[in-house]
Parts: C-alpha cells; structure tokens; sequence
C-alpha cells in the first residue's frame, strides 16, 4: 500500500482496519485534489475555477436511510422515534464489508476538526473514495496546520464509499444506501449515495450527541456577529433553504459561520471551516458574496448545470435538482471570521418559510414563546433538500433539525432556555416563506423586507417599537418598521379573500396543536400556554 501526502505514520488506515489498500492520499490540498478529480472524470472545471460535479440518483440527504447503534450506552440517551436503529452485530457486518469492498482501491483522507473552540471539538478524518469528496469535506471543515498532522490521532472516523451497495437483510438497513453510525465506537459509514453533504451531517450528527452532556448547546444555525468593538452576535435557526445561509452573510456584519454552530460557557463556535451554500437562482445583485465564490478556484459546485462550451454556470437550470449547492472555505468570504467564534449571542432569530403564508415576516418571542417555537420547527422542507421531495412542503421538524438530533428535543429545548434566561437574548420569529397566500397563489417575502426587519432587529431599534398581539398565534407583532410597507406586517392584508386567510390561519393553528402533544409532557405550564390556539382563548 502506498501512503502519499502528510499524516501520522503511526496511525494510519489500519488503526480503522482498512488494509490491502492500493493507495491512501493523505491530507491533499485544492490544487491536486483538482487535478485527481479531474483525472479521474469525477468533475469538470467551471469559468473561474470551480470543481463541478454531479451526485447521481442522491441530489439531497436520504434520512430514512441513517441509522444509530443501538447498544448499552445509547439505549436510554437516544431518541429512538427519530432515529433508526441496527444492532451492534449488523453494523460489525457492515463495518467488516466496507473494509472488504475497499481493499484494492485508492482512497482519499483528511485530518480535520469539527469545532473551532479547542474544548469541544472532534478530531474527526474522513475517508473517501471520490477525490472531490475529499476537496468537500476539506472545504467544509475546519484543517488543521500542517504541522498538527504529524501527531494527529482521530477521535472519530467517517468512510465514505458512494460505490458501496448495502443488503438490508444482511446488514439491517432499508435499501441499498446507508448512512450508520456507531456513536459509541465513534464510526460512520456511508454508503450508495454520492451526496457529499452525508458528511458534514454526521459530524454535526455526533457532536449533537456528545457536546450537551458538556453543557453546550448545538445548534443547526448561521451566526454573524457586528462589526463595531461590543461585536454582538446573532444566530439565525433554520432548516436548509429558509435563508441561514443568505441572511446571515451580511457585508455589514462578520460572517462566523453558515449551518452548524455550538454555544457553551465562553459564547458561540462554529463547527466548521466552510459554508455550504445553495446556489439555485443565485443572483450576484442579491447575494454577491456567495456568488462571489462559485467564480473561485477551490469551490466545489454540486449538480449546477454548466454551459458545455462555455463552462458559464446557469443557476436558474433546476434540471438536475433544486438542491443546486456550492461548498467553499469561510476564508473565501472576506468578511468572515478568521477563529470561528464569537461572544453570547443578543439576538435569536428562527427562521420559518411559511407554506401558508399566514405569519407575519417577524414577530418577537419571549422566552417560552422561543422554546415553544423552537420544539415545535415549523417550517416547509423545500424541493430538493431530501431525497423525493418534489416541491415546497409544511412540515414540523423540532429544533430546527431534526433528522441531526440524536437526544430528545427537550434536552436541547431546555439548555437554549436556560442560555436565553442567563444571557437576556432577544428571540425573533421570521417568515422567509410565503405572503398573501400559500404556495402556489403568494409570492416569497422580498429579500429586501427581510433584510431590513432583521437590521433593525440587530441593531436594538426593533425591541423598542410599538406591537401588537397576532390574533392567531399570540405572539408579538411590530406594528410599523421603517422602510416596510405597513400592510406587509399584516399578513391578512396581503390576501384578497380574508375568510380564506382565517380559514388558513386557523387550520395551521391546529397543525401546531396537533404536533405538540408529543412535548407536552416534557415542558413547564408556560410553555404549553404558548401554543398558538391558547393564546387564541386567552
């Protein structure tokens, strides 16, 4: 076996039992990860530099294809009815076929932290069996100095093989894709889907395990912070398309990080060393910094159509998935941070993109109002995000995470609490969805209302102004924000039939009702007064 590159001699793919390898290409840098991915017709170059790749059958995660251990010392901390579970043998049985199925290949390796406070990160490396999935993962986490990798021992270890074909009766799976993790041995293995954002999630997956038990809260957040000396931070809550990404890449703010992000006692940390942008419709006028990097050398592009003469990306083409992304290092972002981390937050925003288009573009929460909000993750998964999903879809999907929460919402419901209580956050509900109708009938709230709601929520102005109580869901409205139109912060105001907005209104209000029974049990009296159809009554 050949070992190309820099790494620890003294623990190298056999401390994991991958032996008879062909060879391992250590801790390669952009330009000949490049230059393998192209070799190897894995990926094309866009104008200005890009990597271009396509991910096959697999343009979004497959949750109904992860799986958890389920042994001795995850048995009572899991949350089983969110997680799916193989045994410890099935997963030796799996463990044992990747190692075989990688025997005479040539594999890919990165040494890599997730977590840029030095007291809650995991050492994790990362074997692939794309070259371009490498450069992706290099990208997206945080590399270490060349220097450190001399004595780099993993904690966890990550085997990426999309040419892996699981058997779900010999390995307890349900198709021929899988994604398991022994959270216990610290092992992940994916296999059969060529979507390199498996990766990154079972990084974020595992530390959502481990880090509460530390007293740190993960979180599946963008976070900025000002730019003046206090340096105030803010985390914006969100599933993949409500706008993390897009809102909280801010000129006028320091980027620290774009998905994934902890806050234990010293502030907040990204768990990452790159973003992960959508790209669909991407605009230079809207979101020049993002764009900005698709024209980058070292860029990895996931299933963007490129013209085949001119190599000019068309980011309108949905052709192969609305779940068009780029991955690029934070450096590439000129304002972002250089540590990755920032002090305790001012401001929580939860970011919903309302189907119904019922709730108003931004209300203020107290305290029990975000932990309701928070649990409850109202939302609608857009097209592309997951595996089959065709179009825009209202689901409740708790903590703004779910499929990446292996511990019961409530353990992360109550750490945010206390962390809200202790630091006086101000908390923000924002619709990125919809207005004067639902999906198919409204338009999306204009980019432009959003930004300068949450602006003025950043900079303490919002807190000050005058609310009113929503009739629907209780909680407070602003009733005029500079620079937005009054009508926008009515919502029933943008709808031409307001019986239809009522009926809508109420029937999400049950939606909501009906969803939080399942944490009833599991939260203070306050919290359930929060729910929408009690403020109703009240």
């Amino acid at each position: 076996m050949s070992d190309i590159g820099a790494y620890n001699s003294a623990c190298g793919a056999e401390a994991i039992g991958l032996r008879n390898l062909k060879a391992v290409h250590w801790n390669l840098e952009a330009p000949v990860l490049c230059e393998e991915a192209l070799r190897r017709g894995e990926a094309r170059l866009a104008r200005g530099g890009a990597l271009v790749a396509t991910t096959g059958t697999h343009t979004g995660r497959s949750p109904k294809d992860k799986f958890v251990v389920r042994d001795a010392a995850t048995e009572s901390e899991v949350w089983w009815e969110n997680n799916g579970a193989i045994t410890p043998d099935q997963f030796e049985t799996l463990l044992q076929d990747f190692r075989a199925h990688a025997e005479g290949r040539e594999l890919f390796a990165q040494d890599l932290y997730g977590g840029a406070d030095p007291a809650h990160r995991v050492r994790a490396r990362v074997f692939t069996e794309l070259a371009w999935h490498s450069l992706f993962i290099r990208n997206l986490l945080i590399r270490p100095e060349r220097a450190e990798l001399a004595g780099y021992v993993p904690e966890m270890t990550i085997i990426d093989l999309p040419s892996f074909q699981a058997d779900p009766g010999r390995h307890g799976c349900r198709s021929k894709t899988v994604i398991a993790m022994d959270l216990t041995r610290k092992i992940v293995l994916i296999g059969g889907s060529a979507y390199a954002g498996e990766m990154k999630k079972s990084v974020f997956t595992y530390l959502n395990y481990a880090l509460p038990n530390a007293g740190v809260m993960p979180m599946h957040c963008s976070a900025n912070a000002a730019l003046d000396a206090e340096g105030a931070s803010a985390i914006f809550f969100g599933l993949s398309g409500t706008g993390k990404t897009t809102l909280s890449n801010d000129s006028s703010r320091q980027l620290i990080g774009d998905d994934e992000h902890g806050w234990g006692p010293e502030g907040i940390f990204n768990f990452e060393g790159g973003c992960y942008a959508k790209t669909i419709r991407l605009s230079r006028n809207a979101e020049p910094e993002i764009y900005a990097t698709t024209e980058r050398f070292g860029t990895v592009m996931e299933n963007v159509v490129i013209d085949p003469d001119t190599r000019v990306p068309d980011f309108d083409d949905a052709s192969l998935t609305e779940n068009t992304r780029c991955a690029y290092p934070l450096d590439f972002i000129a304002n972002a941070s250089a540590t990755g981390r920032a002090g305790h937050p001012k401001n929580i925003v939860m970011l919903t993109c309302d189907a119904f288009g019922v709730m108003p573009p931004i209300a203020k929460l107290t305290g029990a109002e975000a932990m309701y909000h928070f649990l409850s993750g109202y939302t609608a998964k857009v097209a592309g995000t997951e595996r089959g999903l065709a179009g825009p879809e209202a689901t409740f999907s708790t903590c703004f995470g779910a499929p990446f929460m292996p511990r019961h919402p409530s353990v992360y419901g109550n750490l945010l609490r206390r962390l809200i209580a202790e630091h006086g956050v101000d908390c923000w509900l924002v619709n990125t969805g919809w207005t004067g109708g639902g999906v198919g009938t409204g338009r999306r709230m204009p980019i432009r209302v959003t930004r300068r709601l949450l602006s003025a929520a950043l900079d303490g102005s919002l807190a000050q102004a005058s609310f009113r109580k929503d009739p629907y869901f209780g909680f407070s409205v602003p009733t005029e924000v500079p620079g937005v139109e009054t009508h926008v912060l009515r919502p029933e105001t943008t709808w031409a039939s307001q019986s239809l907005f009522a009926e809508t209104a109420t029937r999400l209000v049950g939606m909501f009702k009906e969803n939080f029974r399942r944490f009833e049990a599991h939260v203070d009296d306050d919290v359930r007064a929060a729910e929408p159809s009690r403020a109703i009554a009240a």
